[in-house]
């Protein structure tokens, strides 16, 4: 017999929502009420418990989920430096954090993905999906992301989820870090584990519209990947590539 996950959609949401509140009190939340630590902890036990059975597995993740959001914090503050550094139409670190669809796309993927690597069902693709339907950016929680990472508009972005990506990258609008070619499974499914999506090194710009497939596919140091470009092999750091052919 199949859970019954009727009002979970709206306790995720509550997840989003006090967590915002929780990490930027002077933003996010209400006059009335300011969150805590143990509101926040509450809302995802109650999200926890559409997945898991256990009530000692649900207390545990909730408490190190927790302990975990200084941390989390810290990083996303890398974020919104990066964005602030990277962006000249950014007047303040408060604009950033008000209205540009990066910095709530980015710190719900932190979110999720502190919960990806406890090995949560459902709820992490949850979180980074809500994100997707309300900005375009489209992160997968099992990605591994840096430090000081920004994406600019970000409308059509897609990091899928074996995509490793290294400190101060940049990202522009309607950029794939994708899937070469599926791996077929013996019965003939498509393969579930695997490195299926490329590498980007510190320092990567990547443009506008570009593609880039592949676990094997390295983007080295401080590379510059132009707008439009298609690329499924490794590229070496320091390299500017353009779109010539339609393909690197």
């Amino acid at each position: 017999m199949s859970r019954n996950y009727v009002g979970m959609e709206q306790a995720i949401e509550k997840v989003i929502s006090d967590f915002f509140s929780l990490l930027f009190p002077n933003f996010f939340g209400s006059h009335e009420q300011t969150t805590t630590n143990d509101m926040f902890q509450e809302s995802i036990i109650t999200g926890l418990t559409y997945v898991i059975e256990e009530e000692i597995a649900i207390k545990t993740i909730a408490e190190e989920l927790t302990n975990k959001l200084p941390k989390i914090l810290t990083i996303i503050k890398t974020d919104v430096q990066a964005a602030y550094e990277s962006d000249p139409a950014a007047k303040s670190t408060d604009e950033i954090i008000l209205t540009y669809p990066g910095f709530k796309a980015i710190s719900i993927y932190r979110l999720a993905h502190e919960l990806y690597r406890l090995k949560v069902p459902i709820i992490p693709r949850m979180l980074t999906e809500k994100m997707h339907s309300l900005t375009g950016i489209d992160i997968h929680p099992g990605a591994q992301i840096g430090s000081y990472f920004f994406i600019d508009h970000g409308t059509g972005v897609v990091i899928g989820e074996t995509t490793v990506i290294g400190e101060r990258v940049k990202i522009y609008q309607n950029v794939t870090l994708g899937v070469r070619s599926f791996e077929i499974a013996e019965d003939g499914t498509l393969a579930k584990h695997g490195k299926r999506h490329p590498n980007i090194g510190d320092g990567v710009v990547v443009y506008a519209g570009a593609t880039i497939l592949g676990g094997d596919t390295f983007i080295g140091k401080n590379c510059i990947i132009g707008s439009g470009t298609w690329i499924t092999k490794s590229v070496p750091e320091d390299t500017l590539v353009v779109n010539k052919n339609s393909t690197y």
